[in-house]
């Protein structure tokens, strides 16, 4: 049918909600849990087959309906070509001489730390990374990556690396990554004198004793994690690498920032996500809908409600620190829309409308994302007056925490049982790790490399090497902890390299082993347990990023056993997690009394309880290491950073509950100008509301001060 006006085809469409006539039920639910009054109305919006959609329009007479249905969609359809909404291929951005720099920039460095010229394993590390890196195009995404680092360190504040790009040597070299993925070795840093471990007999350079340099006497560093480089580009180098980078949550909008002054404005975006309803919210709207329809259904099919609603598109967001770049010869409509997230047209954020995951491989995104640990990091070396990267990474009492207590001198009774000292080291102090720790028995860094992958893969430890060491077939040292072991483990029995790379790949995604590979493994030697451990596997963690985090914790652990005061200050500051100083002044029997009775909830404990009994947990064992907490002092507290004060914690004024960020602000910033006089004084001057000024008299901070400046005469 032709409108005889516009001479146009004309096509019929059905305006499809959703697939089936029977899952109307499930829109139901989502408009009321939306509150729309006329949620159980039934509208028909189901996608119609042809004989449908024919029936629809047989008003127009069979033949007109025909044609509306069917001749002139195909029609159409006919008309248009294949269109791609992204398109095909890689789009980095470009660095002039990129390749140049990244070369003699890790050149560079190498020689500074290995000597000139470099011991053959070295330097045939490097010409292998930087030859793949540079065939596939990858020197600009280092370069930019190596910007950015250095960019966060002239501001004062370290990097760190997530996921597998410590595996590469270049990363190391250019300063991107603080993992070292050579094998163990000791290096001189004056004559440049080195020892290399290649046999596998040490797992971590860590784990090397301090040594004099056999050539000049100078105390030598150690370093390695024995990391193939295959693990982060492939074989062959072809995979697209991601380089994750955490930063201090202090720089991270000056980093994003920067990548905007690198790329131009207009070819920087932050990347877009897509956020879907979650089996908690999905519950919520199917108990409502039942609700207010007045009647009650079995437990199964709320279930099955719920899973007909779960994965619907809820709202879009940004990434916490993904960045798009776009490369300056093309325009962000050539890969995707852009969008304000959630649609908000007065949010100064402007986000990609595709979710990343569709525009992976065809143009670049930066993980530019905030953590705690490099604040942290800066928070501890301001107590201290120390370096961080100073710390020795072989330090025995740090390593006893695993196993004891007794490095922090005190007792487990003291802290409710607890009989190893790891609470607060990152990754370690949870219950879960605790007690991987206490059935695994880890000793050296190359074992925590261990727990950090058995705790973070699926599949890796309950039901797996958990039952290995339990009944003695192996230690901790044989299990499969990290995907790269599996790849070191099959090379060092005999198996080839390119087998080894598929089968490790195979296995770290939970798709097994084939016959053929289970064959060559016990041709090879690879013990029957091991095979079967291998076929249980879901997931594993790259042991780059467990050694990232590994790093953390000891370097934390060091500072926790040996500058106290000041790891429990920066714990504090940093994560507060609802640091509460009225039940902290009552003493310890209240703290640990609020420990139980949040723990005896049990699953009826709010999430924000839970994280509150990690925080008593330190505050405890500071406590029990006879550490004193000093009350909120109108001239010696801070608004928010819990300071050391003749080995004692000074709290903070936000320590208070209900003291907000900006009334402690406003306190600090009235008091630099000069005394408060009076509490109507403070008042005034700090722009304190009677909540906020009660607040500080009932925890004794008002106690020596007037209430007003009036004068009283005396006769």
């Amino acid at each position: 049918m032709r409108s005889s006006q516009y001479n146009k085809p004309v096509c019929a469409t059905c305006d499809a909600h959703f697939l089936n006539r029977e899952d109307e039920l499930y829109r139901k639910i989502l408009l009321a849990g939306q509150k729309y009054k006329d949620y159980d109305r039934d509208v028909g919006l189901y996608f119609r087959t042809t004989e449908e959609m024919l029936e629809e329009f047989s008003y127009l007479g069979e033949e007109k309906a025909y044609e509306v249905v069917v001749t002139n969609p195909n029609k159409i359809a006919s008309m248009i070509e294949n269109v791609r909404p992204i398109p095909k291929g890689s789009y980095p951005p470009s660095m002039e001489g990129a390749e140049e720099e990244l070369q003699n920039l890790c050149w560079t460095r190498a020689k500074e730390q290995y000597g000139d010229p470099l011991p053959e394993l070295v330097s045939s590390r490097l010409e292998r990374e930087l030859g793949s890196i540079i065939k596939n195009g990858f020197a600009v995404l280092y370069l930019i990556a190596q910007r950015l680092v250095h960019f966060s360190e002239e501001q004062g504040y370290l990097v760190g690396s997530r996921g597998s790009v410590g595996s590469s040597f270049v990363a190391t070299m250019a300063g991107i990554s603080e993992v070292n993925p050579l094998p163990p070795h000791y290096f001189c840093p004056k004559c440049k004198h080195t020892e290399f471990f290649t046999d596998g007999s040490v797992g971590s350079g860590f784990d090397l004793p301090t040594k004099a340099c056999p050539e000049c006497g100078e105390t030598m560093g150690a370093d390695g994690q024995d990391i193939m480089f295959e693990t982060f580009l492939g074989f062959q180098g072809e995979k697209s690498p991601d380089i994750d980078l955490n930063f201090s949550g202090e720089v991270q909008g000056k980093v994003h920032k920067y990548t905007e002054d690198l790329f131009g404005e207009g070819h920087v975006f932050r990347a877009g996500t897509i956020s879907a309803l979650a089996d908690k919210t999905a519950y919520g709207y199917v108990a409502k809908y039942v609700e207010q329809l007045g009647f009650s259904l079995p437990r199964a099919e709320m279930n099955r409600l719920v899973q007909g609603c779960l994965g619907v598109k809820k709202t879009t967001g940004q990434h916490p620190g993904g960045i798009i770049v776009v490369p300056q010869d093309f325009d962000v409509y050539d890969f995707t829309p852009i969008q304000h997230p959630a649609d908000d047209p007065n949010s100064d954020v402007i986000t990609t409308h595709f979710a990343f995951s569709f525009l992976h491989d065809t143009i670049l995104k930066l993980d530019e994302l905030g953590h705690d640990i490099p604040t942290k990091y800066k928070w501890l070396e301001r107590f201290t007056n120390s370096s961080v990267l100073d710390v020795a990474m072989n330090d025995k009492s740090v390593y006893q925490l695993l196993e004891s207590t007794a490095p922090l001198g005190i007792s487990p009774d003291q802290i409710d049982g607890c009989t190893i000292g790891t609470y607060g080291l990152p990754e370690l102090g949870t219950n879960f790790v605790q007690q991987t720790l206490l059935d695994a028995k880890p000793h050296t860094f190359a074992d925590l490399l261990k727990i950090s992958g058995l705790t973070h893969g699926t599949n890796v430890w309950l039901g797996n090497a958990q039952d290995l060491i339990r009944n003695h077939v192996c230690d901790i040292r044989g299990v499969i902890g990290c995907r790269d072991d599996v790849m070191s483990d099959l090379i060092r029995i005999g198996v080839p390299k390119a087998t080894a790379f598929k089968i490790m790949e195979a296995v770290r995604k939970g798709k097994g082993l084939t016959p053929e590979w289970e064959q060559t493994m016990l041709e090879c030697g690879v013990e029957r347990w091991y095979i079967d451990s291998c076929k249980k596997i879901k997931y594993l963690f790259p042991k780059a990023h467990a050694a990232a985090y590994v790093m953390s914790a000891i370097r934390l652990g060091w500072y926790k056993v040996h500058e106290p005061v000041a790891f429990y200050c920066t714990m504090f500051t940093v994560a507060p997690n609802g640091f509460d100083a009225q039940v902290v002044r009552k003493g310890k029997g209240a703290v640990e009394k609020t420990i139980h009775d949040i723990l005896d909830k049990g699953k009826e404990a709010t999430q924000k309880e839970t994280s509150y009994v990690s925080v008593l947990q330190l505050v405890n064992e500071a406590m029990a290491r006879n550490i004193r907490f000093l009350p909120v002092d109108l001239e010696k507290s801070h608004a928010f950073a819990f300071l050391p004060e003749n080995g004692a914690i000074r709290m903070p004024f936000s320590s208070l509950p209900g003291l907000g960020e900006n009334a402690a602000q406003n306190i600090i910033t009235a008091r630099e100008e000069e005394p408060f006089f009076s509490v109507e004084d403070l008042q005034i001057r700090a722009k304190l509301g009677k909540t906020v000024i009660e607040m500080l008299r009932a925890n004794g901070v008002l106690d020596e001060m007037n209430e007003t400046d009036q004068l009283t005469m005396m006769f």
